[in-house]
């Protein structure tokens, strides 16, 4: 009877499969623009490769929000992860309404930037506005003028969702700069208003093209031949010395400088960063806007220069401090694709290797800098992004291939990517004034969006927040629950660290008593002792806190450690805190 029923199963599966076959041979879509031809796959093939990637992209925000959220200490992993994914809600609704069109739209005020073979004048646009693409309305996208973008397969809404993942990674970016320290509000404030005044003009400058049937120009960066294939300039640049402003001009986090401030992490960070490096081969490789032998290459010099500049990282990182850092090689990973980021499309394997080791060494050191000069960059924004990404569009004109950018692009014999015509050297010269004017752009008006928020409803919580951290303070959540008496110590306003901080010690387990105070007075007391300042802790708190494991009212428990040397310690941390009386008795 078993086999019978097999039988019948296998017969019915062989139809079924059968019918299926006969019933998908190829047909024509309903899409128009499907040509039944050659032409019409690979239009279907360039629009599968954009979902592809604009899908990719948005998986870095996630991503970003782990790597940022694990290299931020523990009461500030929620906020700090809320920072970058806010941004998929906030900009992701402004590029939509008005962004896409400043960004991309048809130029709104022009100026000339050089002279053709002719001696006639060559424009270039210093912002975009078309009323068409505001909401990108249905009529838009069905007019024969805005279906595709200019010299594309890529449909208009598409093109638009691929951009504008770009926009929404770049202002998570910035917040890298000063996290831990800033009110919610004013930073989504931040968001919206940088995004429009600074991220869509800088677009415009460097990737607007000049829409057919219309007599203005294209941005005036790109028209003057600056190569920025994925967003070095637009992105990084951008974002790294927008948050080197910001961070110029808002408070250090209290105790910077005089305490380590530890990574609550590394694990999310290493997730976070490998989710980066998958989502930067859309990144990169959909900025080719098609399907096609450039995506390849931008895709493949990707890889390259992030696995070089992981190992260069390392590598100096481990000569430099003497051991190899989890951290220090996700930092370097995601330094090399930032580096590749503007040259993906221009350069071959070898100046991907060059590229990517250099990102590492330079952006290494960079990061160490910090800590000499004394700028509170909290999750080195700046380090890795502002100066990868200077690095990266200076390179891009060093190693451009042009032979490979002719076999990508499919291009004549005679064509030139930017102002290659004239030189290598002729082309750094741009690269070099691009990136001087996106920083300078980027760096002033950021400075007076921070001064103006900050001067009206405060930009950085107070100081109180900041020690009970973001979590709790703007969010009224904590992102991590490493015990089970949170609930009691937010309704005491008890830092969690204060009565259940991390038992290092191990060992044998004990027991104080301290006597001579209330119990309200010892806990806060303890509780202000535990809150991060700007002087560093006494020494004996340093000797008592890593082997306490939990505190109830007059009695510290302990793992580890000497017990007479921390009945000792207790006792003067509390005499001198408290008065004289205070004694301490292991029990």
């Amino acid at each position: 009877m078993f086999h019978a029923v097999r039988a019948i199963l296998f017969a019915t599966l062989f139809l079924f499969v059968s019918s299926g076959l006969q019933a998908n041979e190829p047909t024509p879509p309903a899409d128009p623009a499907w040509k039944g031809d050659v032409d019409g796959a690979k239009q279907v093939g360039n629009i599968a490769w954009m979902l592809t990637s604009t899908a990719l992209v948005m998986l870095m925000m996630p991503g970003l929000a782990l790597f940022y959220g694990g290299m931020a200490r523990r009461k500030n992993v929620l906020g700090t992860m809320m920072h970058t994914m806010v941004a998929l809600g906030l900009v992701g609704v402004q590029w939509v309404v008005i962004g896409y069109a400043l960004a991309f739209g048809d130029s709104a005020m022009s100026m000339t930037i050089s002279t053709d073979e002719k001696g006639e004048a060559v424009k270039g646009s210093l912002i975009g506005f078309s009323p068409e693409l505001m909401g990108l309305g249905v009529e838009a996208a069905a007019s024969d003028k805005f279906k595709t973008f200019p010299a594309t397969d890529c449909p208009l809404y598409l093109h638009a969702m691929f951009q504008g993942m770009f926009a929404i990674i770049t202002i998570a970016l910035v917040s890298g700069a000063f996290a831990e320290r800033v009110k919610f509000g004013a930073y989504c404030l931040f968001a919206l208003l940088w995004t429009t005044l600074v991220y869509d003009p800088l677009a415009h400058w460097v990737w607007s093209l000049a829409w057919p049937g219309t007599d203005k120009p294209g941005g005036w960066l790109g028209g003057m031949g600056a190569l920025d294939f994925a967003g070095g300039t637009v992105v990084h640049i951008a974002a790294g010395i927008s948050g080197l402003a910001a961070v110029l001009l808002l408070r250090k986090r209290t105790g910077y400088g005089k305490q380590t401030f530890h990574p609550n992490s590394v694990v999310l960070t290493l997730l976070g960063a490998g989710l980066l490096w998958f989502g930067w081969f859309g990144f990169n490789g959909g900025s080719a806007v098609a399907s096609n032998a450039l995506a390849v290459s931008a895709l493949t010099v990707t890889q390259i220069a992030a696995a070089t500049a992981s190992l260069t990282w390392m590598i100096v990182e481990w000569l430099h401090r003497g051991k190899p850092t989890a951290l220090g090689f996700a930092s370097g990973l995601v330094a090399g694709l930032v580096a590749i980021t503007p040259a993906a499309g221009f350069v071959d394997p070898f100046g991907a290797l060059a590229i990517g080791g250099l990102s590492g060494v330079v952006c290494y050191w960079a990061v160490v800098a910090k800590g000499k000069i004394g700028y509170d960059d909290s999750l080195d924004a700046f380090g890795i992004h502002g100066v990868g990404g200077i690095l990266g569009a200076v390179l891009t004109g060093v190693f451009c291939s042009v032979a490979l950018w002719r076999l990508g692009t499919g291009s004549a014999a005679d064509a030139f990517p930017g102002a290659m015509k004239d030189g290598m050297m002729a082309q750094v010269k741009v690269q070099l004034i691009a990136t001087v004017a996106a920083a300078i752009y980027a760096f002033v008006v950021t400075a007076i969006l921070v001064l103006i928020i900050d001067k009206t409803i405060g930009f950085t919580v107070k100081e109180k927040d900041e020690a009970i951290g973001l979590d709790l303070s703007q969010h009224g959540e904590v992102g991590v629950d490493v015990g089970p008496d949170v609930d009691g110590h937010i309704a005491t306003k008890e830092p969690k660290s204060a009565a259940n901080p991390p038992a290092n010690g191990g060992g044998k387990k004990f027991a104080i008593s301290v006597s001579g105070a209330t119990e309200t007075q010892l806990i806060d007391a303890w509780s202000k002792l535990c809150q991060s300042g700007d002087t560093a802790p006494s020494k004996e708190f340093t000797a008592v806190y890593p082997y306490v494991t939990t505190v109830s009212g007059n009695t510290f428990r302990f793992r580890g450690g000497d017990p007479v040397a921390i009945k000792s310690a207790l006792q003067k941390l509390f005499a001198d805190k408290l008065g004289g009386s205070v004694t301490a008795t292991v029990v």
